[in-house]
Order: C-alpha cells, then sequence, then structure tokens
C-alpha cells in the first residue's frame, strides 16, 4: 500500500509541477551520464559521489512525503541545483578549483537556504500549536542559529574527512603574512609575524619517499582561512533570510519572495 501510495503521489507531483520534474530528469540524466563515465575511469569514489547525488536529488520528496509539507517549487528547484553543483561540478569537474568564487557561492546558498528550513520548522509549529506563541524576533533568530548550526556541522565533517581521510575538504591556501606564538623564541605568548614571505620549504614522504617541495611567494595555510570563510559567507546568507523573514511575518501574506521559500503543511497549502 505504501508503495502504491508513493507511485501516486509521485504521478500527481509530475503532473502539477512539470517544471520541477523537468529539472530533476535534466540534472538526473546529467549525473548518470556523469556516473557512467566515471566507471570507464575507475574514478569509484566519484562513482560513490554520482550515487549520493541521485539519493539526494530525491531528498525533497521524501521531506515533504513524510513530514506531510509542501516545500516551494523554488526551495526544492535551488536544492536540487545546489547538489548537482557541489557534487558533480564542485568535487568531480573541480568547480572548486578552477573557480575562485565556486565555493563562496555555495555557502551562501546555503546559508539562506539552511535559515529558511529553520524559519518554517518553528513558523509551522508557531501556527500549530496554541500553546506556543513565539516573537518575530525569537523566530528569526532561530532560522539564524539554525542555519549557523548546519555551517558549523559541514565544517565538522570536512575537519573529520581531512584528518582521518586525508582528503582536502578544508581548500589550503598560500598565505604571504604568518603570525604565531610557535615561532617565538622565547615561548612567550607573543606572535612573532612575518610578512611578505618570498619562500617556504616542506619536507617529508610522499608515497614513502622523502621528499621536499619549494613554496613560492608564501606559506600553506591548511585549511583555517576557508573554514573561516565559508562560516561568514553561511552568515550573510543567514542574515539576510532572517531579516526579510521578519518583514514577512510582520507582513504576513504580503511579501511574495520569501514566500517562495517557505515550506508549509499540505492541508494548509491546499486551502491556498
Amino acid at each position: 500500500m505504501k508503495k502504491h501510495s508513493y507511485i501516486k503521489e509521485i504521478k500527481k507531483e509530475i503532473k502539477n509541477n512539470k517544471s520541477k520534474f523537468t529539472v530533476y530528469l535534466l540534472l538526473r540524466g546529467l549525473i548518470i551520464l556523469c556516473l557512467i563515465l566515471q566507471l570507464f575511469r575507475k574514478e569509484y569514489e566519484n562513482v560513490a559521489l554520482c550515487i549520493l547525488s541521485l539519493v539526494l536529488l530525491f531528498l525533497p520528496f521524501i521531506i515533504e512525503h513524510r513530514l506531510n509539507v509542501d516545500l516551494p517549487n523554488t526551495v526544492e528547484i535551488i536544492i536540487m541545483i545546489f547538489v548537482f553543483s557541489a557534487e558533480i561540478l564542485g568535487e568531480i569537474n573541480n568547480f572548486y578549483g578552477i573557480i575562485p568564487f565556486w565555493d563562496t557561492l555555495l555557502h551562501t546558498l546555503n546559508g539562506f537556504l539552511m535559515a529558511a528550513i529553520g524559519f518554517s520548522l518553528f513558523d509551522i509549529l508557531n501556527n500549530k500549536l496554541k500553546s506556543i506563541n513565539l516573537s518575530p524576533i525569537f523566530l528569526c533568530l532561530f532560522s539564524f542559529c539554525f542555519s549557523m548550526t548546519v555551517g558549523v556541522i559541514w565544517e565538522f565533517f570536512e575537519y573529520g574527512m581531512d584528518t582521518f581521510a586525508k582528503t582536502d575538504m578544508q581548500k589550503d591556501r598560500i598565505v604571504s603574512t604568518v603570525s604565531s606564538v610557535e615561532l617565538n623564541e622565547n615561548k612567550e605568548n607573543k606572535p612573532v609575524v612575518i610578512k611578505n614571505i618570498s619562500q617556504s620549504t616542506i619536507k617529508g614522504e610522499i608515497d614513502g619517499k622523502e621528499t621536499e617541495i619549494v613554496i613560492q611567494n608564501g606559506a600553506l595555510d591548511i585549511g583555517l582561512i576557508d573554514t573561516m570563510k565559508d562560516l561568514i559567507v553561511n552568515c550573510v546568507g543567514a542574515v539576510v533570510f532572517s531579516t526579510l523573514g521578519y518583514l514577512y511575518i510582520k507582513q504576513r501574506g504580503n511579501g511574495k519572495f520569501i514566500k517562495q521559500f517557505i515550506p508549509v503543511i499540505k492541508s494548509q497549502a491546499d486551502e491556498d
């Protein structure tokens, strides 16, 4: 019965939201092509990423079905494009390295979307339970905190992958200035600042062989700048949505733009 219900609901969704499913089918086809290509290249980690992306594309429908909420088409399309941009373009096709602002753009969008989800969770609860009456400021503060928490957890994940799986999700950068108390010869808590670094050398083992790598015009930063930049732009996205969310509550029904990002209970959506 559950399987039949799922199929029936999918058919209904396709009929009522053709544009959304056009995007879904297009992205799904591109991911499958990418998966086949990675199989030929024997890049099995990328194959796993493709499979994960296919699962994540279907996530909005699962959320709607399980939680009995209606996600606006705008949100669903953005989520699908986000998954494709992050995993297929970003990781597999190295858009993170080719396009400098790619990672920044995605983290800003993530901050905006996560704030929308956090806002919706409490807004639905606020309208559903008579015993709870949250102020607009609290709702917006919660959506901001929810977005930042998701952003921090993601950075924990990146750090864990870099530490234990030896990946480089927290992208390294070359910096020309270093400030560190570790360089203080007297072991005092006073940082030594080195400016205009022209060259640095790293010695170690690569595949069991002693190797020396010379870095020109700077030293290697091991992910701190990338992590902080990600959290800052996540904060920007969260602040933007929280501000718009506050205005939406104050002028309930008039915020046509922000309404495109706020999920509602299905019965309420049907009434609208």
